[in-house]
């Protein structure tokens, strides 16, 4: 049974932590092959298994001892339809890869949660094409029904709510708010944008949001922005805007470079973890409601860390800066 689909509480101004780059952790620092990216192809073995317990375990002690909440975000990326096809999944594969995800979240859950440091469980939605070109856009129907599956094999197991990471289209998103809507599942929405600060449509952020508010009667629990470092979008945070009361997190790239040169990129650029925590920081003191803090590409437990230490004891990343 989910524990805090009827009641999440980062809804509540306490930080909580979440994970940071998973794939490009497991495939650059841990030398995991990864077909398509896919982390949760790792549960076909028990060696896979203790992967990706290790990989998260890591991340719920530090909020652990830090008194913070965490966001536990399965490795489902990938886990939909196109790409579970391209990986060999039939749909009943699909499905039960998806249900043997959250089981593993739930098995940690139950080992590390704390009365100080809740455990929320998202099973986490990627999008139909690539996470950071649009490809075709769908309509909202099609996107609803594309999405529907993963979603109701998310609501069958202890998953709280639903994240829709790396999301390039106003429609798709519209389209995961739907289908969780219909299964009775809380949502997020986490977009992507370009170095412009505007999601690869070219749509404005705040455009975006606003749109996937009025489509849906405001239905997704909050908002979030990953795969861009904070110099790409802050300047699209307007702070008299409504919409920027809807973000609530944050998980930024390591890496200033665009997402055309991390696309040709051979090597990972891990960029600077104690200055990436000061740039949190500098977000949080803008918008103190932002308290969902994770990472995206090339960041790992180091960027989270740094990120925690920046955004709980000032100065704090300074010192701890190597």
């Amino acid at each position: 049974m989910a524990k805090y689909r009827n009641r999440l509480p980062q809804l509540r101004d306490r930080l909580f932590l979440t994970d940071g780059g998973i794939e490009t952790t497991l495939v650059f620092l841990e030398g995991h092959d990864l077909p398509h990216f896919a982390a949760f192809h790792l549960l076909r073995t028990a060696s896979g298994e203790r992967a990706l317990s290790d990989y998260y375990t890591r991340y719920i002690m530090l909020a652990t001892a830090h008194g913070a909440g965490f966001v536990l975000e399965s490795p489902t990326w990938r886990a939909n339809a196109d790409w579970g096809d391209k990986l060999g999944y039939s749909a009943a594969a699909l499905a039960e890869m998806n249900r043997k995800s959250i089981a593993l979240m739930a098995e940690l859950r139950n080992r590390y949660e704390t009365a100080t440091s809740p455990i929320v469980i998202s099973g986490c939605i990627g999008p139909r094409g690539d996470g950071y070109d649009p490809g075709r856009v769908m309509s909202v129907e099609e996107a609803a029904a594309y999405h529907a599956g993963q979603v109701k094999a998310f609501r069958e197991t202890e998953a709280d709510m639903v994240t829709a990471i790396t999301m390039t289209n106003a429609n798709e998103a519209i389209g995961v708010v739907r289908a969780a809507a219909a299964n009775a599942m809380p949502v997020v929405i986490s977009f992507t944008v370009e170095t412009d600060g505007r999601l690869p449509t070219g749509q404005s952020l705040g455009d975006a949001i606003e749109a996937v508010d009025t489509a849906t009667a405001y239905a997704p629990a909050y908002y979030m922005i990953n795969c861009a470092h904070p110099t790409h979008f802050e300047g699209a945070l307007a702070a008299d805007a409504d919409w920027i009361e809807r973000v609530r997190g944050i998980r930024a790239n390591a890496s200033t470079r665009s997402h055309a040169e991390l696309d040709q990129a051979k090597d990972l650029d891990d960029g600077n973890p104690a200055e990436l925590g000061r740039q949190y920081r500098d977000l949080r003191s803008k918008f103190e409601h932002f308290n969902v803090l994770g990472g995206c590409c090339g960041t790992d437990h180091r960027h989270v860390e740094q990120i925690c230490f920046a955004c709980t004891s000032p100065g704090a990343a300074l010192l701890a800066a190597e």
